[in-house]
Order: C-alpha cells, then sequence, then structure tokens
C-alpha cells in the first residue's frame, strides 16, 4: 500500500467516472437519431449494458480479461469475484494505484463496449435476445481480445502491438461485430421505401459532446497516472476530435450544407481514431489522425448507403474503419519521445511497427466478426433476433417495454 500515489488514484478515480459517463451519453448519441417511437428502446440499449456488464465483470470477466494468461489467449480464474483485487497496487499493471481501482476503470471499458453495437440494429432487436447477446459477447469476445492486447502474457501483447486506450479492442471489435449483427438480423422495415429521420438531433449534439468530455477520461486516464503522458492523450485527443469534425462538416458542406449532425458524427470519429495513439504521438501527428480519418469513415458510410446495408447507425464506418485507420496510424506516426515504453513507427524508422499493426488489426477484425456472426445466427435460431413486423410497425418503446419517451 505503501506505493499508492494519491495523484494517481484521484485522477483514476475521475477518469473512471468520465469513462461510465461515456455510456449514458452514447445512449443519447444514438438516441437522437433513431425515430421517436424507438427513443427509450434505443436509450435502454446502452444503459442496460451498465447493469449487466458490471455484474459480468465483477464475477468473471476483469479475471478473464486480465487474469494469469494461459497460452497468452485468456486470463485464468485468479481473480474470480475480484478475488486478492484490493486496494493494494497490482505492479504488473498500474503500480501507484489500487488494483481494485484498475479493475474498476476497465469496467468502464467492457461496459461501452458491447453498447456501441447496438447502433447497428436499434428499432428492431428483440430485447431478452440482446441481453443474452451482451453477455456472450463480452464473454466470447472482449474478454480474451483484451486479454491478448493488454493483459500481461496477452500473444498480441507480446508480438509489440500498441493499443494504448482500445481502438482494436474496444472500436474495432465493436465495429465490426456490427456489420455482422447486421448482416445477420436484415434490415428494418420499409428501410430504404420510408423515411426514418433523426427525430432529435439536439439529443445527439449532446450525446456527443459528453462523448467528448468522456473521452478525456478514456484517454487521457490509460496513462494509469496523473503525468505529462496523460496530458498528451488529453491534448491529442481533443485535437483530433476537432481535426476530424472541421473535415466532416466540409465532407458536407462539399455534398450540399454544413451538417451540424456531421460535424459531431465527424468529432466522434476523430476521438475513435486517436484512441489507440493517443498516448505514443505528437499533437502535430493527431491532426493528421483525425484529418484523416474523417473521409476514411465518410465513404465508408457512403459505401454502406450505396451497398443498401441496414447497419443503422452506422458503428462499422464510425468505430470499426475509424479504428482501424487508428490502429494503422499508430504504427506510422508512434515515437518513443512521447512514450518511452511504446515503440517507433514507420514515419520514425522502425517500418516493422506498422506490420505488426496490421496483422494485430486483421487478427481482431476476423475474431471479433466471425464469433459476433456465428452468435447471432445461433441466438436467432434459438430465440430470434427481431421483433415481429407487428411489433416493429408499433415501435420498440411500447411494444418491448410498455412506455412511451413522448405523451
Amino acid at each position: 500500500m505503501d506505493n499508492i500515489n494519491a495523484g494517481d488514484t484521484a485522477w483514476l478515480i475521475v477518469a473512471t467516472g468520465l469513462v461510465l459517463m461515456m455510456t449514458p451519453a452514447l445512449a443519447f448519441f444514438y438516441g437522437g437519431m433513431v425515430r421517436k417511437k424507438n427513443a427509450l428502446s434505443t436509450l435502454n440499449l446502452s444503459i442496460v449494458t451498465m447493469g449487466v456488464i458490471s455484474i459480468q465483470w465483477v464475477l468473471y470477466g476483469y479475471t478473464l480479461a486480465f487474469g494469469q494468461s494461459m497460452g497468452g489467449f485468456v486470463g485464468g480464474l485468479n481473480f474470480l469475484g475480484l478475488n486478492g483485487v484490493g486496494a493494494a497496487p497490482n505492479a504488473d499493471y498500474a503500480a501507484t494505484i489500487p488494483h481494485l481501482l484498475f479493475a474498476a476503470y476497465q469496467m468502464m471499458f467492457a461496459v461501452i463496449t458491447p453498447a456501441l453495437i447496438t447502433g447497428a440494429f436499434v428499432e428492431r432487436i428483440k430485447f431478452k435476445t440482446y441481453l443474452v447477446f451482451i453477455l456472450l459477447w463480452a464473454t466470447l469476445v472482449y474478454d480474451p481480445l483484451a486479454h491478448w492486447v493488454w493483459g500481461v502474457g496477452g500473444f498480441l501483447r507480446s508480438m509489440g502491438a500498441l493499443d494504448f486506450a482500445g481502438g482494436t479492442v474496444v472500436h474495432v471489435s465493436a465495429g465490426f461485430s456490427a456489420l455482422a449483427f447486421a448482416l445477420a438480423i436484415g434490415p428494418r422495415r420499409w428501410f430504404g421505401r420510408a423515411p426514418m429521420e433523426p427525430h432529435n438531433i439536439p439529443f445527439t449534439i449532446l450525446g456527443a459532446g459528453l462523448l467528448w468530455v468522456g473521452w478525456f477520461g478514456f484517454n487521457g486516464g490509460s496513462a494509469l497516472a496523473a503525468n505529462g503522458l496523460a496530458v498528451y492523450a488529453l491534448v491529442n485527443t481533443n485535437t483530433a476530435a476537432a481535426a476530424a469534425g472541421l473535415v466532416w462538416m466540409f465532407l458536407t458542406w462539399q455534398d450540399g450544407k454544413p451538417s451540424v449532425l456531421g460535424f459531431v458524427t465527424g468529432a466522434v470519429v476523430g476521438l475513435v481514431a486517436i484512441t489507440p495513439a493517443a498516448g505514443f504521438v505528437t499533437p502535430m501527428s493527431a491532426i493528421l489522425i483525425g484529418a484523416l480519418a474523417a473521409p476514411i469513415s465518410y465513404y465508408a458510410m457512403r459505401l454502406r448507403q450505396r451497398r443498401n446495408l441496414d447497419e443503422s447507425l452506422d458503428v462499422w464506418a464510425c468505430h470499426g474503419m475509424g479504428g482501424a485507420w487508428g490502429a494503422l496510424a499508430t504504427g506510422l506516426f508512434a515515437t518513443k519521445t512521447i512514450n518511452e515504453a511504446g515503440a517507433d513507427g514507420l514515419f520514425y524508422g522502425n517500418v516493422a511497427q506498422f506490420g505488426i499493426q496490421a496483422v494485430a488489426l486483421i487478427i481482431a477484425i476476423a475474431f471479433a466478426f466471425g464469433i459476433t456472426f456465428v452468435l447471432t445466427k445461433a441466438l436467432n435460431a434459438v430465440w430470434g433476433l427481431r421483433v415481429s413486423p407487428n411489433a416493429e410497425e408499433v415501435g420498440l418503446d411500447i411494444s418491448e417495454h410498455g412506455e412511451q419517451a413522448y405523451a
């Protein structure tokens, strides 16, 4: 206990709260983009993960992600029920804060990741199937992937893959799982034939703003200390969000008028893209990472629209493709002048790091997409993924929850 640093501990307690806030922020970001008859349902898909995954993490999720490595693929059961995870630090992960605080901080990442996927299947998902899905997905996809990348002994970590705050673990896994789920569940009723306009864009802007603030905890907290690296991560986070938001706004302006929804969507994409790189790159590199993330996700969204795929709120384009670019960009722009514990990227003379990032990215995409596709097919066979056509027509607020967002 003598090693505990009060400043580091205080910052991580704040960062834990900031990351938890991102899940209700996500609820509003998504909730504003659906039709009003599905507003509560969409909000709830995010909010309920705070309940389900918090319990899963305490019972066994944490030990699968950060327990003693079993062959580099999954954590052992030594931290089952948070056994042995207490006030003393664990030097393997964070030497100056309580081990229990590290586990709590990581819990908030585990909570928001399955919530991100929900944008793919809003307005048609069967709630009871969703509850089973997030429990199984967290266990089969998130926890092992977190161990591969962040766990001591995890095989991608041992390979040298860099992911400062979850570009691969959180955004790539959620984005490509969303694509798999959208393919499995099929489009909303009347998709492409009837208007499906956002019912409350101010909700979405509020959610995006809170996500932006929360991301300071997401990326800045990943330094696991109140130090200069946390400040670099915070400044890089803000810089990439600003660059991507502006570029996205100009892209929409070129196609018509400068979209407010476009700016906040671009900002979120910038936040996604800088996540893996936040503690490894300079602020100038962060501008480039954000600025280039915007057209990558913007045209991925256009491709999705042209293919007539109802991946409803573009989780794949924003998180999957934005996260993939961020993972690769880390291999280009990382420099040990920012983080001695990291590596130099391709632009700093280390070609190998870019190759490591690319291999880790391909493995993560294949794993998340493959497991999710199989899981959704199995759940569809057992319980069905989607509500009845009549329930969908009425709206999920009433048909699934017996409540209305608006009188």
